[in-house]
């Protein structure tokens, strides 16, 4: 279903003296990292260590104590929109609506962020992300890995430059690993860029680690 692969405009992700607390316990200090077009961050650490923190904070979601973040060489702003275009962010939780179908979902997510989909796009998305059949059950009925691969049909119809994921492969059985890992594969491969955490092992080469 993926559209033809295009070459992405030039990318580049980088934090300068970057500092985050939760609530009186500092979790991280003079983070300073640049990533390239093509290139992936790997952040480990121990739980409570901050890595969700970090990963809220080069989205823009949650304030960091000190330092900046900057994307294509500007420092990202609270109301900055052009970046916004530019991020995919997928937190732990699946964050669907128990309520509405993967259709409904996916076609609300994409709207949340600018984009708009037919009904056939988004059907075959869902189909590629291997929810055949599920398109019109209520997410409250599907399993922990229906729910993820809701958010993989996103990863597949969501044009963005950089992907911030926390924690993708988690619930994934073997065939959705190897479906994000293609995905994240052909993400680089056109130049985009990719921050992510994972306790499970990543299938992919190189990579930068970062371990709070």
């Amino acid at each position: 279903m993926r559209p033809e692969m295009q070459r992405l405009p030039f990318a580049m992700l980088s934090t300068t003296d970057l500092a985050c607390s939760r609530g009186e316990r500092r979790l991280f200090a003079g983070l300073s990292f640049t990533i390239e077009a093509g290139e992936w961050l790997h952040v480990g650490g121990e739980n409570g260590s901050g890595k969700t923190t970090l990963l809220r904070t080069l989205a823009g979601l949650s304030p960091a104590d000190a330092g900046r973040v900057s994307w294509r060489g500007s420092q990202v702003g609270p109301d900055d929109t052009g970046f916004r275009r530019s991020l995919l962010y997928l937190g732990h939780q699946a964050a669907l609506k128990d309520e509405l179908t993967p259709r409904e979902n996916l076609r609300l997510g994409l709207a949340i962020d600018g984009f708009a989909a037919n009904d056939a796009a988004l059907v075959e998305a869902l189909a590629c992300a291997g929810l055949a059949g599920c398109e019109d059950l209520a997410v409250r009925h599907l399993s922990a890995g229906q729910k993820r691969r809701v958010l993989l049909a996103r990863m597949l119809m969501r044009p963005a430059d950089l992907w911030v994921l926390d924690e993708p492969f988690n619930a994934l059985d073997s065939d959705g690993c190897h479906l994000l890992g293609s995905l994240l594969a052909d993400h680089l491969a056109v130049g985009g860029v990719a921050v992510l955490t994972s306790h499970q092992p990543v299938p992919l080469r190189g990579g930068q680690e970062l371990t709070l």
